[in-house]
Order: C-alpha cells, then structure tokens, then sequence
C-alpha cells in the first residue's frame, strides 16, 4: 500500500482542495495534518490573537468533519519545516502533498521541507489552490508578468475556460483516508500559549461553516455589490476575505459563481478576486517589494519621521473623523472596510508624509485577513510607488471622501460617538464647528475630539514636492 501525507496550511476545508484530492487519487492511504508553526507563532506581537484563534476553530472544525469520515486530522505545534519530514517519517508515507503559497517566506520553507523529505527519500507535491492563475500562467504579448491591472484583467478573462473553475471531486476518493492515529489529542489554544478574543462577540464565524453562511447571504446581495461596495456604513461587500485567506471557502468555487451569475454587481467581484491573482504574481515575480518599493525609483522618496503622527493616526485621533473611525475599527474588531483601507493608507503617505511600510506593518499586525500580497500590493498603491499605482499627484482628500463615502456620518458615529451629536452639515470637518455648535454638541475641538494634525492642503502640497525629487513637475505627468 502506498501513502500519503496531506499538510494543510491556508487551506482549512476538506472539500475543493487540491493537494488532497492528488493525494487521494494516487495513495491507498491518506494522512491528514495541521501545523502551528511557531516560527510564525513566535514572531507576533502579543498572545491574543483573532487569527489565531480563528485559525484553531477552523482546525477544530476541520478535524471533526475528517473524524466523521473515520479519519482526522494530526495537529501538531513547531517549527514546521523539522515537524513535518518528523512525521512523514514516523507515518511511514512515500510522499508530502501541498497547495502552493507564493510569499518568499514561505516558498523558502517549503524548499527546505522538501529537500529535508528528498534525504529520507519521501517525495514532495505541491499544487495551485489558492487562485485561479498563478506564476507565469497569465502573461503578456511579449511573455513578460504584467504590471498593469487593466490590461492583466483582460487577459485574465480571455484565458478563463470552465476547466479554472471547477471543483476538484474529493467526495470520490475520501474512503481512502487514513484511521486516526491512536494517542493523537487536539491542543487547546491556551496550550498554544494564546487567549481568547472577541472574535465570537464581534460574529465572525471561523471555519468552512463560518464561510459557508457569509458566502450564501452574499449571494442575495452581490447584485448590489457595484452599487453598495464604497459605503462602509451599508452592508455591501461579502465579507469573506478572512475566509478566503485561510482557505475555509473556495476560490474556484467564488470566482465560478460570480462568473454564471454576471450582472454588473457579480462582475465587479469577480474583478476584485482577479485583483487578488494579480498581487499574488505581482509577489511572485518581483519579491523585492516586500521590503522596496515595486519601482526602485521611488526608494528615493525621503519620508518624514514623525513618530506623534504615526501614533496618532495608530490610535484614531488625527482629527479627521473618517480617518478615526477607521483606525477605530481596525483596532476593535480587526477589520476595516476596503474604502477605508484606501482613505488610511492614503492619508498616512501623503498627508502625514510617512514611509507607507509602517502602515503595512500595523496592518499586518491588526487585520484578521492580513495576506501579504494584497497588503503590499494596496499599500503601494495608495503610496504611488508600486505597480499600476494611483498616480503619485492624485491625494485624497479625507473630507470629500468622507463626505462622499459616509455622506450621513453613519460610520463615523458608530466608531466615535464624541462625535455622535455633532450637525451632519459639520460632522466631516468639525473643527468648521462655531464654538456655540460644539457647546450644544458636547464636543469642543481640542478637549472632546482632536483638532486636525495637519492641514490637508498644506500636506498636499509637502506630497508634491516630496514626489518631485523623483519625478518632475506634476504638471508634466
């Protein structure tokens, strides 16, 4: 009898998944694993973690649909490039099975894993799951990556057939999993070393039942989707991105029914999951943007060290009130709506002339659906120095977005209620207040909610010059 071993990382489902359908399909026997890896485990900021702990409750939920099957799944906690050649060995398997990951960090691990498996002669699989293309499957006229999304997306499209979107059938093979080993317990996340969030209280539903319930609601929605996507006040988008970055959904399955759905609200998801393949080949192709800018000639943007500014924008008190609530969001409940994503991002580089890696590590420390290649993919763009960026003389304006995007202040209400009895006519820019309107407010600017750090058109004008050093005259663009 041949085996096998199945690691799931980001890819928490047991239906639609590649690595264990290959492994089902060639191997009488399949093995089920899960690793905490502590050399990531051991890199974060602080023992409360939502990810974590959203991460656990989908490894749970996995395990108890494999033990239904007579099966389960081996959790382990480690570094996991010693843990899983360890335990391939010790199960006796004749090879590894894998979905792809794409980050530097990640493909390093897995060389090594694989390398370390090839000694104990155990063979290493790995296979494309988490997109729909990857690598160099989508590439241009000249057979170069693209850099530009617009025409990415096109080719994207025209290489699209019904073959990208189907599901792989893992119901057929599934009798061929392996018993649970005997003696194998589940660790508890207090045995992981981490608390419990508020991730419950704030009803995130981990796991492919968390995702299932988010994915059919948004269904009865998604033809709004275009219409409702930009107004963090109004429940527009799917909320499944937590899910999607830890693989509780699945993309193919996403992608095809917004594909058979059309209508300008499924086609506009569909172009944002087309983002997400795009900043994974982005991060494929070009690596060095995790720490540098996509566009080497922007390293020469001289940012400033602001550290009052930062913690100020950090901790929602620049006195911008979309900003605020935003960051308020963010720290609460670990999400923040895409819009405000881009209003933040842009506000840090541009108005407070901050080195937009510093956003990308707060975000990354705080988001639950952190994934690097979308982070540093949107904040290079906000910055203007990544790929198919917004335009580095193009600067938000905090004030007419917030009036345009949360036009009655709901948003900006729910997360700063200082704010809550301020008039709509001044509730994104109350420092415009008289003194009698923020006595009847009960919120005077500068004691009850910050006045403005910065002067938006006085920053404008820093980001111009700033950016000049590098590109000449905005007017010559």
């Amino acid at each position: 009898m041949s085996s096998a071993l199945v690691w799931f990382r980001r890819d928490l489902r047991d239906f639609d998944h590649a690595a264990l359908y290959h492994a089902l399909k060639h191997h009488d026997q399949v093995f089920c694993a899960f690793v905490f890896d502590t050399e990531i485990l051991d890199c974060l900021p602080g023992r409360c973690d939502r990810r974590v702990e959203f991460i656990h409750a989908s490894v749970v939920e996995l395990d108890g649909v494999l033990r239904a099957r007579g099966s389960g799944l081996i959790v382990r906690s480690g570094p996991a490039r010693e843990v899983i050649p360890a335990l391939a060995a010790s199960l006796g398997v004749n090879a590894v099975y894998v979905n792809r990951d794409y980050e530097p960090a990640a493909i390093e691990r897995d060389t090594e894993v694989a390398e370390r498996l090839r000694v104990l002669d155990i063979g290493f699989a790995d296979f494309k799951d988490q997109v729909i293309f990857e690598k160099s499957e989508v590439l241009t006229q000249g057979n170069s990556p693209f850099s530009v999304f617009t025409p990415y997306k096109r080719a994207w499209l025209k290489a699209l057939t019904p073959f990208h979107l189907k599901s792989y059938p893992v119901e057929k093979y599934m009798a061929r999993l392996a018993p649970w080993p005997a003696g194998e317990v589940m660790p508890g996340l207090a045995e992981l070393g981490f608390e419990g969030t508020n991730l419950r209280e704030l009803g995130i539903a981990p796991g492919m039942g968390g995702g299932r319930r988010l994915f059919d609601d948004f269904l009865k929605r998604i033809a709004r989707y275009k219409a409702k996507r930009d107004f963090p006040a109004q429940k527009g988008v799917s909320y499944l991105s937590v899910h999607l970055r830890f693989g509780t959904v699945s993309i193919r399955e996403l992608a095809r029914s917004a594909f058979e759905l059309g209508g300008e609200g499924a086609e506009t998801w569909l172009s944002e999951l087309i983002w997400r393949d795009f900043y994974f080949q982005i991060l494929w192709h070009h690596p060095h943007v995790v720490n540098a800018s996509f566009r080497p000639e922007y390293d020469q943007v001289r940012w400033d060290d602001k550290p009052e500014w930062f913690a100020a924008w950090r901790e929602g008190r620049t006195g911008y009130p979309i900003v605020d609530a935003a960051m308020r969001q963010i720290l609460h409940s670990g999400f923040m709506h895409n819009r405000l994503r881009m209003i933040v991002a842009s506000f840090l580089t541009k108005d407070l002339g901050i080195d937009w890696r510093r956003g990308e590590a707060f975000f990354a420390e705080h988001l639950n659906d952190f994934d690097l290649a979308a982070n540093n993919g949107g904040w290079q763009w906000a910055a203007s120095t990544g790929c198919d960026a917004q335009p580095w003389f193009r600067i938000f304006n905090p004030v007419t977005q917030s009036e345009k995007f949360d036009p009655d202040g709901a948003f900006i209400r729910r997360y700063l209620p200082e704010l809550a009895k301020v008039p709509a006519k001044f509730i994104h820019a109350p420092w415009t207040m008289p003194p009698i309107d923020q006595q009847l407010a009960g919120c005077v600017i500068g004691k009850d909610y910050p006045a403005p750090i910065v002067d938006h058109a006085q920053a404008r004008e820093r980001t111009l010059a700033r950016f000049g050093v590098v590109k000449g005259n905005p007017d010559e663009a």
